[in-house]
């Protein structure tokens, strides 16, 4: 089976098909090691509850799916690859906004008692919770909002690591190597050669386009900075009248922050305002972030389609899987499992989303005349 695109869905899925001892190559148009792919450019956090809100409730049933799915995988990676250990933390995220955007806040949360079911709405926090919780927050808000049922991972290690158990497995990895996907077929574009394949998985993002006409690119822009003078142990959400932010922790005293979205296709480096906007947002939060050290400011595109949901379009011999937008570590596991249920009889789903992620209102149709093609035999 050969995969084209070698980010967070081409690994997983090349990773799940060798466990299952299936043999698999994979395509990147850019480097493996060095990542190009919208999953390094991330924050890596599963947020069911704050994606809901501010989308659409589909995203907190794939959120939940995830919050299940990603420890079980984690575990998996640690028992083949002991020494290399994922970080990945559930406990919750905290919303906040300074005193005089605190009618933001109470309208966040009448948006979510009035769409989300009461156990999903999370609590409020006041001024003692918020010091309990997060200590170095204390002295800058008041009141606050916590969802428990949410989660952050280190994105970027955890790329490594597939990549080292793709490897370890007998994958097939190919970089620096930009290919176009038909049934059966890889076409690379450098050397006008194809290669033939039993099937082929195209998860190219937005380096799809050419070919999946209907996907856009959705601007990202991400801060990294390290400093010891601030600990926060969950994800933080600004709420602000221009701009959403949103501060990561990562190990080893990072943090990422970044903008929720940007309607645009532009991939040039961060602009002055942006950069301003993200350091202003980080010393609001805690003033000690000023001695904190930039990294790096790095600025990708998110794959996304018209209704801003994954999608999947299936035809024997070729499957094609984009639009993650936002969400990839939240909806990859769905998208993933729902893939595996094509290509393997081995794996049934326990949560079907088929008639959301499938191309097309003839979804059941599709995948029943399209599955015993995929189906491969594992006796």
């Amino acid at each position: 089976m050969a995969i084209a695109g070698g980010g967070l869905l081409g690994r997983l899925l090349a990773w799940q098909l060798l466990e299952h001892g299936h043999q698999v190559s994979v395509y990147e148009a850019g480097s493996l090691v060095e990542s190009p792919s919208a999953a390094k450019t991330a924050a890596g956090m599963i947020s069911p509850i704050s994606e809901a809100i501010d989308t659409e409730l589909l995203m907190y049933d794939l959120g939940m799916v995830a919050l299940q799915q990603w420890p079980k995988w984690l575990q998996q990676l640690l028992q083949a690859m002991p020494d290399q250990p994922v970080y990945y933390s559930h406990q919750g995220s905290v919303i906040v906004a300074h005193q005089r955007d605190q009618s933001l806040l109470h309208q966040y949360r009448q948006d979510i008692q009035r769409q989300l079911l009461e156990c999903a709405q999370g609590h409020w926090l006041d001024g003692t919770t918020i010091a309990e919780m997060e200590p170095d927050l204390e002295a800058y808000f008041r009141q606050g909002l916590y969802f428990p049922d949410e989660a952050h991972i280190d994105n970027r290690h955890l790329l490594q690591v597939l990549l080292t158990r793709i490897q370890q497995l007998g994958g097939e990895c190919i970089e620096h190597t930009p290919v176009d996907t038909d049934v059966f077929t890889i076409r690379e574009r450098l050397s006008y050669t194809d290669q033939h394949f039993d099937s082929v998985i195209d998860c190219r993002g937005v380096g799809a386009k050419p070919q999946w006409r209907n996907i856009r690119g959705v601007r990202g822009e991400i801060l990294r900075v390290k400093t010891d003078e601030v600990m926060l142990r969950r994800p933080v959400r600004l709420l602000h009248p221009r701009y959403q932010l949103y501060i990561v922790p990562k190990p080893n005293s990072e943090f990422v922050i970044g903008a929720t979205q940007i309607e645009s296709e532009d991939c040039s480096p961060m602009s002055v305002q942006s950069a301003l906007e993200l350091n202003s947002a980080l010393y609001a939060i805690n003033s000690a972030f000023a001695e904190a050290r930039i990294l790096e400011m790095d600025v990708n595109l998110r794959p996304a389609l018209n209704h801003n949901r994954p999608n999947i379009q299936c035809q024997p011999g070729l499957l094609r899987i984009n639009g993650l937008y936002r969400h990839g570590y939240l909806v990859a596991p769905v998208v993933v499992q729902h893939t595996l249920a094509l290509l393997l009889d081995s794996i049934t789903l326990k949560h079907d989303f088929s008639e959301i992620l499938f191309d097309g209102g003839e979804s059941g149709q599709l995948i029943e005349e399209t599955q015993s093609a995929y189906a491969i035999d594992e006796r």
